[in-house]
């Protein structure tokens, strides 16, 4: 078990600024990294939540060692890549939306 999860956000719209506030709310947590289709964007949202890490591409915050889980925002069309790409990077993920848009995509 961690005494504090590190978490990543991947993409910045309103649901992820909506569950980056939740966060802000527990003890047992950290919103350690931020990823986004542009630095721009990145270093905004980063900057509203205090997040020390904020990267330009998806990969890179799925890559990054210090983050044990991510939460996908981006639209539902992309959960599935955007989940597979952070499960291949042994992260844990959390898509509160459908993680694929059909039966098909999840077999």
């Amino acid at each position: 078990m961690y005494d504090t999860i590190r978490w990543g956000i991947l993409a910045t719209g309103t649901i992820a600024n909506k569950f980056a506030t939740g966060l802000l709310a527990l003890d047992d947590v950290e919103i350690a990294a931020v990823g986004s289709r542009s630095q721009e964007s990145a270093e905004t949202f980063g900057a509203k939540f205090d997040i020390p890490r904020r990267y330009d591409s998806y990969e890179a915050l799925a890559a990054d060692p210090e983050i044990d889980a991510i939460y996908i925002g981006t639209p539902h069309s992309f959960h599935k890549e955007n989940a597979l790409l952070c499960l291949e990077h042994g992260k844990a993920v959390l898509c509160e939306k459908p993680f694929t848009i059909n039966a098909a995509e999840a077999d």
